[in-house]
């Protein structure tokens, strides 16, 4: 059986889930992680039992023996860095979204990757959603005809979603809406985005970190599909880490409707309350087995190495979402529709808009 040595860049919450995967896998020959908080590293270091453990993503560079990297680290701000230094070292590469923060961060990371020709992709996870799946062998089919409309709806608890805003200044279409307009524009392939519109509302959010409390985004496919998607984190306390996500797919010979709204576990203790387990978008181990799809996803790419096949996810794939996420943001703080690719003018506005 041909193995791999692995590296895991950042051990937080995703990070975490992909060490403990990867630690017991048979495809993985030695794992080697690094985190940059000593108490963390130790803890991931019991559960895994590492080959290494290191606080510098660097000694992960400088180990010719590592071919495999995951980079799971936060703020988002850290991706473009240690993804640019990973990829120049000739490793494969999985980076959890976003690709990057700027255009041309992604644009350079994707050039690295074919230079040195090696496999790059980004953490969209819900490709490896069993409905999500379902979802996508249904178009290719034809089950539903020519697909007119996409809807989703996915909503977070404001006690992960304002952990998530605090780290960094990205909207709800950025973190969260971003895995949906992924699989949506991976559904109606070869359909590309030509025009966004987006309106965001301000409530519980904004106090806090200035952020939306949802969005809700418009596009335009360039063969007439009409996708809306809507994102936001404020449910209320008593849905801790609960993510619910409603889908509807209609098209000219059907309709497909997806509850991802995870409230078939319902457990309620008299500690806690009601808690829906397993209901965070990435999954969780469950004892010998992973619940959810980071886990597949994690081993799926993996295999894209050893077989030297094309992962999930291409990068320039990720681009495209970004840049539809950007328009989204454009558009919710102008008022008018963003048309793509960017125009120069578009991209202006939008470093107005980050730099007040």
């Amino acid at each position: 059986m041909k193995q791999v040595e692995v590296a895991v860049i950042g051990t937080g919450w995703c990070g975490g889930m992909r060490a403990v995967t990867l630690s017991m896998s048979a495809l993985v020959d030695k794992l080697h992680i690094c985190e940059i908080k000593p108490e963390r590293l130790a803890e991931v270091k019991a559960l895994t039992n590492p080959a290494t453990a290191t606080l510098d993503y660097k000694d992960i560079i400088d180990n010719p023996a590592i071919s495999v990297v995951y980079i799971s680290t936060t703020p988002e701000g850290t991706h473009y860095p240690i993804a640019r230094d990973c990829l120049k070292a000739g490793k494969n590469v999985l980076l959890e979204k976003p690709i990057a923060l700027e255009l041309w961060e992604a644009d350079e990371l994707i050039a690295i990757a074919r230079d040195k020709g090696v496999k790059f992709t980004i953490g969209y996870s819900q490709r490896f959603n069993p409905k999500i799946a379902y979802a996508k062998k249904s178009v290719a089919e034809g089950k539903l005809g020519k697909v007119v409309n996409v809807m989703v709806s996915r909503h977070l608890s404001r006690t992960l979603g304002s952990k998530i805003a605090n780290r960094v200044k990205l909207s709800p279409a950025a973190m969260e809406s971003t895995h949906d307009l992924d699989f949506v524009f991976w559904l109606l392939a070869p359909a590309k985005p030509v025009k966004v519109y987006s309106q965001g509302a301000y409530g519980y959010m904004k106090e806090r970190n200035g952020s939306y409390d949802c969005m809700w985004s418009t596009v335009t496919m360039d063969d007439g599909t009409l996708v809306v998607v809507g994102g936001g984190w404020n449910l209320p306390p008593s849905y801790p880490n609960y993510c619910g996500t409603w889908i509807e797919i209609t098209g000219t010979e059907g309709a497909l409707i997806l509850d991802d709204t995870s409230r078939d576990n319902w457990l309620n203790t008299v500690a806690d309350g009601t808690q829906y387990p397993m209901s965070t978008m990435p999954g969780e181990q469950v004892d010998h087995m992973f619940a959810g799809q980071m886990g597949p996803e994690t081993l799926h790419f993996l295999e894209s190495v050893l077989l030297d096949r094309p992962p999930m996810v291409a990068p320039e794939h990720a681009r495209i979402v970004m840049e539809s996420y950007l328009a989204a943001d454009i558009s919710a703080d102008t008022g008018d529709p963003v048309t793509l690719p960017l125009s120069n003018f578009s991209l202006a506005a939008l470093q107005d808009m980050k730099a007040r």
